[in-house]
């Protein structure tokens, strides 16, 4: 008798969570955006253009209306003159190229006034609960002349060009859940449309690439008049909305465990999924040919300006080429076959190239993997309260299993603890400072777990194991946030970043492309070590173009030819 296999489990969080890895995942079946498109096809939602009032200057506002089964939401978007000398992607910066606040609803004649006053201002105005976002964004300059032009003279822009940049507007935030007056997270979460996170924030930037594609053709008509033509669709298609994302985003992976984990642990178990698969049928294997083929157009695609991202590229684009040679030489009838391409990955790739096959292996199996999306939420607010009867000695367990790699460290030593994450007073935004070159050590946010840990388990080991941990944190409260993270360990095993998050070489950006990821983004393109550029919705349908047949694996571009 042919023996049992063994159960294919989910990869250990001690290999997952480490800051290399998760700064090396790409998109999958269960980021933001393809669910998003994913539920807006299903569910035949609508979409209408109810006002584009913009004069020649490219001064007006606009309304894009989504209605889907039970509640509609509207884009107001707003679109400005921007002298060059202000325009800038830092947060520091108080004029746009376009802002936006996503409506919950149909918006009146008054609101519109309301919003045409704080709006355009951004942290300076102060929105409602009737927002679900505010949002701003800037021209890609040259990319955005270089449309309009063409269209104003009846030709179509350069496609080396668009491919170059991928898209003709970037956001520079997009805020919600509560933040400058929007509504909270709470009032909408129980909504099905809503309930997968940042679906609101989703849908903000999907309707902006709408307007951003009719204002650039609006502008072309201004300049060419009878002349001019629209932007072809295959070419319209192809442009994302970029975005610039820097240290503000950083903190939210360390400050929201288990929500983290929640989508840690529903990739991890959709991977797990598929390679518990026996046999792959001919279908399945002609989906992950052809993602993997165009996977491999992206990532031909995909430049960047940084040394450390251009080696990953090198490195990545030379796990393609290993990837599909192992492809064409596999056996169809193997057993286990994703089981097989993710193991031989661990030791042929880099982690760039492991972490995109755990993205491709998923894309053959809806219906194993997209489910998963609504266990992504965080609503066990339960998780946040400290059970202050717990033994020392199980927290101290607690503690062992989720931080222990860090007990060793000399956190002493000014190589371990050279950074200090604090918040900035002219934006409360958080920035991540040098501990010995700045006075910032006093206004330090609790963002070093591994360190803090360290701490509480070394003030534990002083306490009988039988003790109550409420007895210990009435002595030292200092260390109520570590408990905290401790249980929550219990139900979040994927919320901890195996990493110290201060130390001389840590990278903020690893933890910017972990949480991207999960939005959809591609094309990631740091600027420095602490903000990076990406594209988001290139080659999906616009609103009049959604179907079922293309709602889903747009993220993956064309083969020319």
């Amino acid at each position: 008798m042919t023996p049992e296999p063994a159960p294919i489990h989910r990869r250990d969080p001690a290999h997952v969570m480490r800051l290399k890895r998760l700064g090396s995942f790409h998109q999958c079946r269960l980021s933001f955006m393809r669910v998003l498109t994913r539920r807006m096809a299903a569910d035949n939602w609508s979409f209408t253009r109810r006002t584009f009032d913009v004069d020649d200057r490219g001064v007006g506002h606009a309304v894009y209306t989504a209605q889907g089964p039970d509640r509609s939401y509207s884009l107001v978007a707003f679109a400005h003159d921007l002298p060059p000398e202000k325009r800038s992607d830092r947060v520091i910066a108080d004029a746009w190229d376009a802002t936006f606040a996503l409506f919950d609803g149909d918006p009146t004649p008054d609101d519109i006034q309301r919003l045409s006053r704080n709006v355009p201002v951004q942290e300076a105005g102060r929105i409602s609960s009737s927002e679900l976002t505010l949002s701003r964004a800037n021209r890609s300059v040259r990319l955005w002349s270089h449309v309009v032009e063409a269209l104003a003279s009846g030709q179509q822009p350069d496609t080396d060009q668009i491919d170059a940049v991928g898209y003709l507007m970037r956001t520079t935030a997009v805020y919600g859940s509560g933040k400058f007056g929007a509504a909270d997270r709470e009032t909408i979460a129980d909504r099905e449309e809503l309930a997968v996170p940042f679906q609101a924030e989703m849908l903000t930037v999907y309707l902006i690439r709408t307007f951003v594609r009719d204002l650039v053709e609006h502008m072309a008509r201004v300049q060419g008049g009878a002349d001019a033509v629209a932007l072809d669709p295959k070419i319209a298609r192809s442009l994302g909305i970029g975005n610039s994302t820097g240290l503000g985003m950083a903190p939210f992976l360390v400050n929201h465990p288990v929500l983290f984990n929640n989508w840690i642990m529903a990739r991890e178990e959709a991977v797990a999924r598929v390679r518990a698969v026996e046999t792959a049928t001919a279908e399945d294997r002609d989906i992950f040919a052809d993602v993997l083929a165009r996977s491999k157009r992206s990532v031909d695609l995909w430049t960047s300006e940084h040394p450390a991202q251009i080696r990953k590229l090198d490195a990545l684009r030379a796990d393609m080429d290993a990837l599909c040679r192992y492809v064409d030489q596999q056996d169809p009838g193997a057993l286990f076959p994703w089981d097989r391409i993710i193991t031989w990955s661990e030791s042929a790739l880099s982690e760039e190239g492991q972490e995109l096959v755990a993205s491709l292996i998923l894309e053959p199996y809806p219906d194993l993997v997209d489910g998963l999306s609504c266990c992504m939420s965080d609503t066990n607010s339960d998780a946040f309260r400290i059970d202050g009867k717990m033994p020392v000695e199980e927290v101290k367990s607690l503690l062992q299993a989720a931080f222990g790699w860090a007990f060793d460290l000399e956190w002493d030593a000014p190589r371990n603890c050279a950074r200090a994450w604090y918040v900035s007073e002219e934006k409360l935004e958080p920035r991540l400072g040098e501990r010995f070159e700045e006075p910032i050590s006093e206004y330090e946010q609790p963002l070093a777990p591994a360190r803090d840990a360290t701490l509480a388990y070394q003030s534990l080991t002083e306490w009988q194991d039988d003790e109550r941990i409420a007895e210990f944190l009435l002595k030292h409260p200092e260390h109520r946030h570590t408990v905290r993270r401790a249980q929550m360990s219990l139900v979040a095993p994927y919320g901890e970043i195996r990493d110290n998050t201060i130390c001389q070489t840590v990278l903020p950006i690893d933890m910017l492309r972990a949480k991207l990821s999960f939005f959809g983004a591609t094309h990631f393109d740091p600027r420095s070590d602490r903000w990076v550029r990406i594209c988001m919705y290139a080659g999906a349908p616009y609103p009049e173009e959604l179907t079922g047949d293309n709602a889903d694996r747009w993220v993956y571009p064309d083969i020319p030819g």
